[in-house]
């Protein structure tokens, strides 16, 4: 809901503004812990926009580097005692891209307005995640918003570093593997043909072809056909079902995205995301360093298992997870200890509830946990710097094995030709 309001702060100033609240005893409260007393406030019709919403595909984007940035930044500033709307006023100046400026004022505006910085960031999600905000909220919740911040900061230098080296490991692969596709697409509509009116020259048009030179035949004919080189009079071609198949994979690819950011097609996307084989180590040991150390945060910091359970799971990133985190919780809230609520997950490995039990036993849980976070950041980076001593010895195996078929179905055939002509 949506409140227009004015009040009055303690040196005698009035303020007012439109915010978002819950409640209008929430608001009320909020003004209180802001040192403001209300005097007016009455509910407004929803006119609030995210930003998220706006420019589709091509809306500005914020560099992770400048988002680290930001973060260690502000979380110096707020442990060192400055006010959060100059601290981000001060970062605002800072800031490289105008579209961030604009992003840290509209957040500056709405904390001054009395809105919770959590629910400032949530404005923009194209800029701030679902787990940096859930995070955040977590370290309001638990009074640690500058411990929260830090490990923030370290966290999206981390994914920005994974990203990073994943699409390092990606790159020759993918180099090769475009290569591999031209050329293969090129000899289809360019060699192959003139190579099957050899062979129909050499071996008449009754010749008996290996059933895999008649199918790459068959796919040169399809593609010539079809090829959109008739745009540019190379080829009489059928240019509308090529335009068809453009338009329509267009289409499907965007109302894809639009159904993968539902509720129902994120929780489907990433239950596929954890079936697919290395993707799918890698998630899950991503997952365990995020609950590890936002679990730790929030338990040094006295916040209640159920509370934690709550805002960790929006911080993992992942829903398929977040629904086991919840399925705990209601475990725990029935009397069972954390240690045996995870031990029915399916994701989560044993070692970490083996080491949670050691540490609901000692009293260290928070300090068990950043040990397990540790660990697991050193497995997802053994994992990563593999990737590509993996994938390309692959690739190479795949672009040999389509030379190696293109040769055997043009080379054969010649050369069994070629002695039925010299024989006769």
């Amino acid at each position: 809901m949506n409140f227009s309001y004015k009040a009055r702060t303690r040196d005698g100033k009035t303020i007012s503004g439109t915010i978002e609240a819950p409640s209008k005893e929430s608001l009320i409260a909020s003004l209180n812990k802001q040192g403001a007393k209300p005097v007016l406030i009455h509910e407004v019709a929803d006119s609030t926009h995210k930003s998220g919403k706006k420019g589709g595909f091509f809306r500005p984007k914020v560099k992770s580097r400048e988002l680290v940035v930001f973060t260690r930044q502000l979380s110096t500033m707020v442990s060192a005692g400055v006010p959060l709307t100059r601290s981000l006023a001060t970062l605002g100046e800072q800031a490289e891209s105008q579209y961030f400026k604009k992003v840290i004022a509209e957040i500056a505006k709405e904390i001054e307005s009395g809105t919770a910085m959590a629910d400032a960031f949530e404005k923009h999600p194209d800029v701030f995640s679902d787990v940096y905000i859930s995070m955040v909220r977590a370290g309001e919740a638990g009074g640690i918003l500058d411990q929260i911040l830090k490990r923030l900061a370290l966290q999206t230098e981390k994914d920005a570093t994974i990203r990073k080296k994943i699409k390092g490991a990606m790159t020759y692969p993918v180099v090769i593997l475009t290569i591999t596709i031209l050329a293969f697409f090129g000899l289809m509509i360019f060699v192959i043909p003139k190579i099957g009116k050899i062979l129909t020259d050499l071996g008449g048009p009754d010749a008996k072809l290996p059933i895999y030179t008649q199918a790459l035949l068959g796919f040169s004919n399809f593609c010539l056909s079809n090829s959109i080189l008739g745009l540019v009079g190379l080829k009489a071609v059928k240019i509308p079902n090529v335009l068809f198949l453009m338009i329509a994979a267009g289409v499907g690819i965007y109302y894809f995205i639009r159904y993968v950011r539902t509720p129902k097609g994120k929780l489907w996307f990433h239950t596929v995301l954890l079936k697919l084989p290395i993707l799918k180590t890698i998630l899950i040991k991503v997952a365990v360093s995020r609950f590890a150390r936002t679990f730790a945060s929030l338990a040094s910091a006295g916040v209640g298992v159920l509370d934690a359970l709550s805002v960790t799971g929006g911080a993992i990133g992942n829903k398929v997870i977040q629904a086991e985190l919840e399925s705990a919780a209601q475990e725990v809230k029935n009397g069972k200890p954390l240690s045996e609520a995870l031990a029915k997950s399916k994701h989560f490995p044993p070692i970490v509830f083996q080491m949670l039990a050691v540490g609901e036993e000692t009293g260290q849980i928070d300090t068990i946990l950043i040990k397990v976070a540790d660990f697991y950041d050193e497995e997802v980076d053994t994992v990563i710097d593999s990737l590509s001593s993996i994938i390309e010895p692959l690739m190479i195996i795949v672009l040999g094995s389509i030379v190696g078929l293109i040769a055997a179905s043009v080379m054969g055939p010649i050369a069994s030709l070629s002695q039925n002509v010299g024989s006769n």
